[in-house]
């Protein structure tokens, strides 16, 4: 009797943590969103705001599971779609949720399938939406034995053949900070950049040497990485107790500036809506690898961008030269028609670096500046689609063969 009562009460419980956690993120609503209930990005986060979602998974050649996500507006039919498909590609600590955290008419992802693209949402290795490994476990080293160069020679490699198997098209592809990283170094590659029709690069970063994010610098200084790495560290969870409690010592130490943690990451934003921090804590950070991590601060010691540098005997052993290889810029085809939109008070994608990668791009990008922009308004500013949105998806309309004006 008691152990009857005892399932049908946690039944109850059940049921309404998976019910609550299907709500859409509207105004300033918190999403009771529950890591033990998992229904997939499709129905925590794009279904309950009325539009249609299906679930994919990718595999890559090395073994990773993606998870993909199709979505349109309630008026269309993800069946027979038609219209233009464009894949979203986030940022570091980040998935596909990304691009749906402020309002439809706020968010990237909702707006485009508004405005009639057949949106595909990328989740890359190691994230929450994504569904592991075909042999390995989180728990394994070798699970988290990558940085973004695996991310985007096969992650973005295997997401673009996906949807091109499904659409029989060629891809509009949308990156945010990391997800341009990969996006840049990827488009070097010809049997990659063969499925894109165009590209719109939000934050773009392809060097990082000028970045004047304080809070990063002084995780550059202090070795951070290497001290992850001798700790045996390979995931990194900044929800971890051990992360978590490393950060805080620094910050109680005086050694990093937490007075305002975002700022000091980012750059200030003109445009984010700081209320809304707690709903997007439901969500991010998603964990990433100790060795991505070092891969983003050897750039920003080296001022290269260039494949993973494992050291002079190990780089013989794996690129056959003392130093690894660069991607170089210039091999992306003129052809490819890119945007580009950046921002003066961006910490990260500095305005240095950016004019540094325009320079070594054969073709001349359309280049939005906003000079009031930090990093992270890029993705969440309540006026992004009036700022930037509007003037990418006219890009966009202007390149497709035979691109229907109504998209």
């Amino acid at each position: 009797m008691a152990s009857s009562v005892l399932r049908a009460l946690i039944l109850v419980i059940a049921l309404s943590l998976f019910i609550s956690s299907a709500e859409c993120l509207t105004g300033d609503s918190i999403i009771e969103h529950s890591q033990s209930v998992d229904g997939g990005l499709c129905f925590n986060l794009i279904r309950p705001c009325g539009y249609n979602c299906l679930e994919h998974t990718a595999q890559t050649n090395d073994g990773f599971l993606l998870g993909l996500q199709r979505v349109s507006s309630g008026i269309l039919n993800l069946e027979i779609q038609t219209s233009p498909p464009v894949l979203l590609l986030h940022g570091l600590f980040m998935g596909g949720d990304a691009w749906f955290m402020n309002s439809p008419n706020q968010s990237l992802g909702f707006i485009l399938a508004d405005r009639g693209f057949d949106v595909w949402v990328g989740n890359v290795r190691g994230t929450k939406w994504s569904h592991g490994h075909q042999s390995l476990s989180e728990g394994d080293k070798e699970f988290w034995d990558w940085s973004w160069e695996e991310m985007a020679l096969y992650d973005l490699e295997t997401m673009l053949s996906y949807i091109n198997s499904k659409t029989s098209s060629k891809v509009f592809v949308v990156g945010h900070s990391q997800g341009t990283i990969m996006s840049l170094a990827a488009f070097t590659e010809p049997n990659v950049v063969n499925m894109v029709e165009a590209a719109a690069l939000l934050s773009p970063i392809s060097y990082l040497d000028h970045i004047t994010s304080k809070f990063v610098l002084n995780l550059v200084h202090m070795y951070l990485d290497e001290a992850l790495g001798l700790l045996g560290m390979h995931q990194l969870n900044l929800k971890s107790d051990i992360l978590i409690n490393m950060i805080e010592s620094a910050c109680d130490n005086g050694n990093l500036d937490c007075s305002d943690m975002l700022a000091s990451i980012t750059g200030e934003n003109c445009c984010f809506n700081s209320s809304r921090v707690d709903v997007y804590l439901e969500y991010e950070p998603h964990p990433s690898s100790v060795k991505n991590l070092k891969h983003l601060f050897q750039m920003i010691r080296k001022g290269t961008f260039a494949r993973y540098d494992y050291g002079t005997i190990k780089n013989l052993l794996q690129y056959g030269k003392l130093k690894p290889p660069t991607f170089d810029l210039s091999k992306i085809p003129k052809s490819l028609p890119i945007w580009m939109a950046y921002g003066g008070n961006d910490a990260l994608g500095d305005v240095i670096d950016v004019q540094h990668t325009l320079k070594e791009l054969k073709s001349k990008p359309n280049v939005l500046f906003l000079e009031d922009y930090g990093h992270v308004d890029f993705l969440l500013s309540t006026r992004a689609y009036e700022d930037l949105y509007e003037n990418m998806i006219n890009f966009f309309r202007s390149c497709g063969n035979g691109m229907s004006s109504s998209f």
